[in-house]
């Protein structure tokens, strides 16, 4: 989809494909040879699979914004800086197959951006003329998705620091921003303090922060068992 025809790039220029309105998909042979077939099966995999995902699917179609594989999900060659992204134009998910190697990156990604698509679902977000907006919904997909989890920071060697969770979330918000608009750091910083609180308390659809895969499969049967309780009444 042809990005917004005005100065801010939006972001647009770490997805490169986006750029084409004339970008026609691989044909299928091309894609058996490229890391295109292999993210369609981590992406079929997360979405039959992981907790988060099923929840914010669940959720998603509930509130009238059901998504469909083919429809709402692009794998796509990236600029190397980003794992995917959410293109609210085309109200769709890319996911950068040349990025993406394992399993659980994937389905972290996924669970990030349908955090974005619920988001733009329930909240109708203004992704192109609101910051506070856009902040808020960074936030939410950082705290959420399991970005900032114990065992991805342990990983990437970041612990030990208290309220290490909320800065975890703060800073991975803030440098999201500072990826997809031209802003200066100041004022991101700013505005990611302003929205923090409320966005940080805002645990929709999981009800809490979940911590792990217990948490989020917890979160997705309370789901389903609300759903039903109200098809009852």
């Amino acid at each position: 989809m042809e990005q917004p025809k005005q100065e801010e790039d939006y972001g647009y220029d770490l997805f490169p494909e986006r750029n084409s309105a004339k970008y026609k998909g691989k044909s299928f042979k091309e894609s058996l040879f490229t890391f295109n077939h292999k993210c369609q099966i981590m992406l079929q995999f997360a979405m039959e699979t992981s907790p988060y995902a099923k929840l914010l699917l669940s959720a998603m179609k509930s509130s009238g914004c059901q998504v469909f594989k083919d429809r709402h999900f692009s794998c796509e060659d990236c600029d190397g800086t980003v794992s995917g992204g959410f293109d609210a134009v085309s109200s769709q998910i890319v996911l950068c197959q040349n990025n993406i190697r394992k399993q659980s990156h994937m389905t972290r990604v996924v669970t990030h951006e349908l955090i974005h698509a619920f988001d733009h679902c329930r909240a109708h977000v203004d992704w192109f003329n609101e910051l506070r907006h856009v902040a808020c919904s960074e936030i939410r997909a950082a705290n959420l998705s399991g970005d900032c989890s114990f065992r991805n920071e342990f990983d990437r060697s970041n612990f030990g620091l208290k309220q290490h969770h909320q800065e975890c979330v703060r800073g991975r918000a803030l440098r999201s921003i500072l990826a997809v608009r031209k802003v200066s750091r100041e004022k991101a910083e700013k505005i990611v303090d302003e929205v923090f609180v409320s966005c940080f308390n805002d645990h929709a659809p999981f009800g809490r922060i979940p911590h792990g895969k217990k948490d989020a499969g917890f979160a997705y049967r309370d789901h389903n068992n609300r759903d039903r309780y109200y098809a009852n009444l």
